[in-house]
């Protein structure tokens, strides 16, 4: 005897399915455009965002890359940028911990809550709009870096590594910051931005490790913002080194993964009070 199946009796499981992975990514996608919406209204976010890099970037190039570099300074702007950029990653990563703070202490996660939504959605949401705000800034970064006489050799795969390496890096610094964010007062939060301001200096972002302290060596050859900014040098120049690579893609993934399991507990911690 043949069972014949009731109409969409087989497409009933794959369409719950379906629906119950549509439902989380439509939460965030919603997060990101509320994230978005919210860093374009600020202005101070704006100028962070967009102009301080490039500030920083001028005072290195213009000011002092002359003495730096001994005279060639269009050799120090094809060093200097890579440090740069992800001292820009960083900085601009760390507004999320602000945007965080403010949404657990002004009552906006409580109203979340009361939502049928996906309980992440809305740390979720200050990652990914991190990440287009922040690949938005290198991309000026790298244009005005240009104007001043950069002179990258990489070709389209390391192009594509460099975009790849910072997408990784971007949503490692986030998720560190939502941490912060889900811990500290808002104004805490706001200084959060100074890790990433002035722990690269202590790295070969802006000058040779060798020319440091010799006391200084060991924590700047072996700090995560060494191999991550050494990874960028590479890939921007197209001379990308496989074993820097792994080195701080280890340090950004190992970061990432404590970083959204600890966010994650803390979020669910926090708002089942």
């Amino acid at each position: 005897m043949t069972t014949t199946l009731a109409p969409g009796a087989r497409t009933a499981p794959a369409t719950t399915r379906t629906r119950a992975v549509r439902a989380p990514l439509r939460d965030v996608a919603t997060m990101t455009r509320r994230e978005a919406r919210r860093s374009l209204r600020s202005v101070d976010g704006l100028i962070t965002a967009f102009a301080l890099p490039v500030l920083i970037m001028s005072a290195f190039v213009v000011v002092f890359g002359g003495a730096i570099s001994g005279g060639t300074g269009g050799e120090y702007i094809d060093y200097v940028v890579p440090g740069v950029l992800i001292m820009c990653l960083g900085m601009n990563s760390a507004t999320a911990a602000i945007g965080v703070a403010q949404d657990m202490t002004t009552g906006t996660i409580d109203r979340f809550k009361t939502l049928p939504i996906f309980s992440l959605s809305a740390l979720w949401g200050h990652v990914i709009a991190s990440v287009v705000r922040n690949l938005a800034s290198a991309a000026v970064v790298v244009l005005v870096a240009l104007a001043y006489g950069f002179r990258p050799g990489a070709d389209l795969g390391d192009w594509l590594g460099f975009a790849g390496f910072a997408v990784l890096a971007v949503v490692t610094f986030t998720w560190i910051c939502v941490v912060f964010g889900l811990v500290l007062s808002v104004e805490a939060s706001m200084s959060v931005s100074m890790i990433f301001l002035f722990v690269p200096y202590l790295s070969s972002g802006f000058v040779p490790v060798d020319t440091m302290p010799e006391w200084l060596h060991g924590f700047a050859q072996h700090q995560p913002f060494t191999p991550i900014i050494e990874s960028v040098r590479g890939l921007l120049m197209g001379a990308p080194d496989a074993s820097t690579i792994v080195t701080a893609c280890a340090w950004l993934v190992g970061f990432l993964v404590v970083s959204v399991v600890v966010g994650g507990i803390l979020y669910r911690r926090r708002t089942a009070r």
